[in-house]
């Protein structure tokens, strides 16, 4: 499903270069379930935005599907990372003025989804996720846990076959971090790759491979036995 091939990505800091990705070289299989670990300043958050076409490699290549996306228009890089991405923040980036359903709803509206089939595709996703009763309430009326379902719901809507989760439970107490998790799971199962940067040893121990970045590269990439 991704494929780089000698990816940099070098960002300037007053006269400093900063090699954020270092020529790196990585394959992710279609349903995988990868941790991204390593120190802060490794660049396992860059990987992840490179990966999630929120950022643009200075150089190198990106194969996602069989797309060299480094070759794509920005409209279409748009258009690639709604339909085939959804993403996971660890500050949920709810819009706090909409409710749960109209945060949910608003990858549809982007995507042009008729209204009749976006009212059809909330109610189905909110009560998977156990937020029937919580549809009509804006994010500062929500536990942490149930924003974090929230922005998973809205990660998930349009039914992309790729979750990149960026610390999806750094900001939860332990027992809303496990639900969260269990969902993420759950996905992944389905067949959906799921991708995860993390700190908690915990959490990165529960995914299939770990790769571990130092310095902008890949210091180890580890698969256990299932």
């Amino acid at each position: 499903m991704i494929a780089f091939r000698h990816a940099q990505r070098l960002f300037t800091v007053g006269d400093q270069v900063v090699r954020a990705l270092d020529d790196v070289d990585l394959d992710i299989g279609a349903g995988e379930y990868a941790a991204i670990i390593g120190p802060s300043g490794s660049g396992k958050s860059t990987l992840l935005n490179a990966i999630g076409l929120l950022d643009k490699l200075t150089d190198g290549s990106y194969l996602l599907e069989g797309t060299d996306v480094t070759q794509l228009s920005d409209d279409a890089l748009a258009a690639t990372r709604r339909e085939k991405i959804g993403f996971v923040f660890q500050f949920f980036h709810l819009v706090p003025r909409l409710t749960a359903a109209q945060n949910v709803e608003l990858p549809l509206i982007l995507s042009d989804v008729a209204p009749e089939e976006r009212r059809e595709r909330v109610v189905e996703v909110l009560q998977a996720y156990g937020l029937a009763d919580r549809a009509h309430h804006r994010s500062d009326q929500l536990s942490g846990g149930q924003r974090q379902r929230v922005a998973i719901a809205r990660a998930t809507i349009t039914r992309p076959q790729l979750i990149l989760a960026d610390e999806p439970t750094g900001n939860l107490d332990r027992a809303s971090g496990h639900d969260v998790v269990e969902i993420l799971e759950n996905l992944n199962r389905s067949g959906i790759t799921l991708l995860i940067v993390t700190h908690d040893p915990e959490l990165a121990a529960r995914a299939t491979r770990k790769i571990r970045m130092v310095d902008g590269k890949i210091a180890s990439d580890e698969t256990r036995a299932q």
